[in-house]
């Protein structure tokens, strides 16, 4: 491997975490999702353990994505690349120990153009993969969900036993109803048939390798100072959200995933980065020496944005599990920010 990345480095610390790492030994792991951000960079940090015993399944829709993401290793013979799109059954013939899906459509935009895929992809990727699983011996199924479940809340900070509002007659709630419908789903599967699954209900998290298409905040405004240009807001930013640096979100995933009690909720957010969108975006534009402006969005662009105006997550159940971050808001950030830029250069070495 040439020269570690900030970020690689931050991987590489997750190995000296008293996780039971013993659990996965001589294992088969399936990791869906794994072009996206939190399947990618699990991906990574399960190919990157310098103990690794264990074999790694990584599936996704785009084999180029693939070959891009995981250059590094893509050739190593513990590395399996599966293409595969969650809405059909999975076909193989792998008895696959442990099975993580985190393929889910994330970005905004698709909220408003796909509503009706959305919905699928989230419902019948779990049905699908989770009837796999029960067929072929699977150890235990992670399910990789979303803040999002909580919708629109009254203030409080949100634990795993609360049920915020989500209006189920709009678009954009294809989103928030289809993750909570499949976390029913995947509680229904433990209770019917003696499922070994976990569930994982990250907030925002950020990170790099995420997609041009990709309009989340974090992504716009990181494209933004990647291109000397000034931070456009698209609101006064007042949204208050507690966000999460997707290296300290994999080490709470293979927490809940070693450590998790079966048919348990876990938040994943870092306590020290609740933080409102406007200081996100001060943040990263004093990190790329850009500025911030506001600009109103159009009525079409408003549809695809989350309506929450407090999102703040509660992990004393996840840190009991012996799980706490790494990373503060800013070196999450930095770490990110410098990693895409080495991964644009890598692919644009004469722009």
């Amino acid at each position: 491997m040439a020269e570690i990345s900030m970020y690689q480095q931050d991987i590489l610390q997750l190995f000296k975490e008293n996780l039971p790492w013993c659990k996965l030994s001589g294992c088969k792991i399936l990791v869906t999702g794994a072009t996206g951000l939190i399947g990618g960079c699990l991906v990574e940090a399960l190919m990157m353990n310098p103990k690794r015993d264990y074999q790694v399944y990584a599936s996704g829709r785009n084999i180029e994505r693939a070959l891009l993401r995981f250059n590094y290793f893509y050739n190593d013979t513990s590395f399996h690349f599966i293409q595969y799109n969650v809405l059909e059954p999975l076909t193989c013939d792998i008895n696959f120990d442990y099975i993580i899906h985190a393929a889910s459509n994330a970005s905004p935009n698709f909220f408003v153009q796909k509503p009706v895929e959305i919905i699928k992809s989230n419902i019948d990727g779990v049905e699908n993969l989770m009837e796999y699983g029960l067929r072929h011996g699977m150890k235990r199924f992670l399910y990789v969900s979303s803040g999002e479940v909580y919708g629109e809340g009254d203030g409080r900070v949100f634990t795993e036993d609360y049920s915020g509002y989500v209006d189920c007659a709009k678009p954009r709630s294809c989103y928030p109803s289809s993750k909570r419908a499949a976390e029913t789903l995947c509680v229904s599967y433990v209770a019917e048939y003696n499922a070994d699954i976990v569930i994982a209900r990250p907030c925002h998290v950020y990170g790099p390798h995420f997609t041009e298409q990709d309009n989340r905040v974090y992504a716009q405004f990181i494209r933004n100072v990647l291109k000397a240009e000034n931070i456009v807001m698209k609101s006064s930013g007042e949204q208050f959200r507690s966000w999460c640096y997707v290296v300290d979100c994999v080490s709470a995933l293979l927490h809940i995933l070693l450590n998790g009690e079966c048919g348990e909720v876990y938040n994943i957010a870092d306590a020290e980065s609740n933080i409102s969108i406007r200081e996100l975006a001060e943040t990263i534009a004093s990190i790329g020496g850009s500025k911030v402006v506001v600009e109103l969005p159009e009525s079409d662009e408003r549809k695809g944005y989350n309506p929450v105006a407090r999102s703040i997550f509660s992990v004393e159940k996840l840190s009991a599990l012996g799980w706490e971050a790494r990373s503060n808001i800013r070196r999450g950030l930095e770490s990110t920010i410098s990693e895409v830029k080495t991964r644009n250069m890598a692919r644009n070495p004469n722009p």
